[in-house]
């Protein structure tokens, strides 16, 4: 078999959604997986909607994703002199024809068919006229499709597929102002950039057996056909905004990494067995079409959000950096820098175990980022009473001797004072926890004063010491 291509062909009039982003991971998967190439297009052949920035967006949500494309990124709208050109060679092959019925023409066709019962496919009285009859008038050119028998088409994912051929009609090919149609422009460029499987969403079905009526009046050969199930919402309605239909972008900043995006999106539609979490080397290694289910997938947020959770805990701690760093910059704040990169770095193996988000895991790491005196949260503040605050006030002379200052050598020293106070260890590091980071939940309190270190953990106490002792 010849090296599979693969391609992801969107129209630049908005963010790249999550179904888009999941047909292009399907294609990216399959191909990578094969040896072959995975190729973008851009279909921008509807000028009045497409934009400079809305491409870039797409461009921006595939680089995050980690799925890059082979070769440059090609504009259908650059290649409408090709598609022109073949739609005039089918003309002379007489695989098309000339329409030059007006738009008030089809309409009444329609209008007639319709009170007359009959489906309202336009049968044009221009199929079968010769140059002779040709006014001097605008044309459309439109395809010469067969009006006995079935069309078929076999798709990988679907299965055999067939529509009556009746029920089709003799589809545009080029408008009247001579640019073609996307049906006609989609097989011309699929054909000339070698594509051998067109992977799409089965919104697309019926468009495989009409653009099939073109690869066959060309001679060419038909790509296979696979498509993919559309993404419903957890109540079983069409994917919509308030499901979680959002640009890519938007993942990236609620803190997603990109591996677990690759993960969760690859199990919308298609299993390897029970397997739930996978890289994507797995991932890479296990697609196949057949594995694709027909049914439509549903998203699911509390799914995603394990999933990114054990992903972030399956990261090495650098990667994780990088991604905060890349998260700061979506958010427009500053990247942490010098000490305090240091401190996170060294508490990340207790940050990501108890975070499912890369906000999440910020929010957390709460108390490196902090300036004194900290803003204490609702939770944390219900740790710190009058009573609290006494007590420590009593424990800092402890923490002040404890030597040297490792986890180890506090949590020895808080659980010797709180067995000489008569307490037990919780009601000692719950005040401690809070006034070291202002949160009700943390890494372990005594890892967050390893990374603290002496001095900053005794400024922090004090300065809720002092201030009840003020209120007094």
């Amino acid at each position: 078999m010849s090296q599979v291509v693969t391609r992801f062909a969107p129209s630049p009039t908005g963010y790249l959604h999550i179904g888009g982003a999941r047909t292009a991971l399907f294609n990216w998967l399959f191909a990578r997986g094969r040896g072959g190439k995975f190729l973008l297009r851009i279909e921008d052949t509807d000028r009045a909607r497409s934009t400079p920035e809305a491409t870039e967006a797409i461009f921006e949500g595939l680089r995050w994703l980690g799925l890059d494309w082979d070769g440059d990124a090609v504009s259908q709208f650059s290649r409408v002199e090709r598609h022109a050109e073949v739609a005039r060679e089918m003309l002379e092959k007489g695989a098309a024809y000339r329409c030059y019925a007006t738009q008030e023409e089809i309409q009444a066709f329609r209008d007639e068919a319709k009170e007359k019962g009959l489906p309202p496919l336009f049968r044009s009285p221009w199929r079968d006229k010769g140059p002779e009859d040709w006014p001097d008038a605008p044309y459309t050119v439109r395809l010469k499709a067969p009006r006995e028998g079935e069309v078929t088409v076999e798709d990988a994912v679907q299965g055999t597929v067939t529509w009556k051929a009746d029920q089709m009609d003799d589809l545009i090919l080029l408008r009247s102002d001579g640019t073609p149609t996307y049906m006609h422009a989609v097989v011309v460029d699929d054909h000339d950039m070698g594509v051998t499987h067109v992977i799409r969403g089965d919104d697309h079905l019926t468009n495989a057996a009409r653009q099939s009526l073109i690869y066959r009046a060309l001679g060419w050969d038909l790509p296979v056909f696979a498509h993919i199930p559309l993404i419903h919402g957890p109540d079983g309605a069409k994917l919509s905004k308030r499901h979680g239909a959002l640009g890519v972008e938007a993942y990236r900043d609620m803190g997603y990494l990109p591996a677990a995006m690759r993960n969760y999106l690859a199990r919308l539609g298609w299993a390897h067995g029970d397997d739930e979490f996978f890289t994507t080397e797995q991932a890479t290694e296990w697609f196949t079409l057949e594995a694709v289910n027909k049914g439509a997938a549903r998203f699911d947020f509390a799914k995603l959000e394990n999933l990114n959770g054990q992903h972030m805990r399956a990261s090495t701690d650098a990667a994780l950096m990088e991604a905060l760093d890349v998260l700061a910059a979506a958010h427009k704040i500053a990247p942490v820098e010098g000490a305090r990169r240091e401190m996170l770095l060294e508490a990340m193996p207790g940050l990501k175990e108890r975070a499912k988000t890369l906000l999440e895991l910020h929010e957390n790491a709460y108390y490196i980022f902090a300036d004194r005196p900290l803003q204490i949260d609702e939770k944390a503040a219900k740790n710190l009473g009058a009573d609290a605050a006494e007590m420590l006030a009593r424990l800092t002379p402890h923490l002040r001797n404890a030597s040297p200052w490792t986890s180890e050598k506090t949590e020895e020293t808080v659980r010797a004072f709180a067995e000489t106070e008569g307490i037990k260890l919780g009601k000692v590091a719950q005040p401690l926890r809070a006034a070291l980071t202002g949160r009700a939940v943390s890494p372990g309190v005594f890892d967050v004063m390893a990374t603290l270190g002496r001095d900053e953990c005794l400024a922090r106490i004090d300065d809720v010491t002092a201030g009840h002792a003020g209120a007094a």
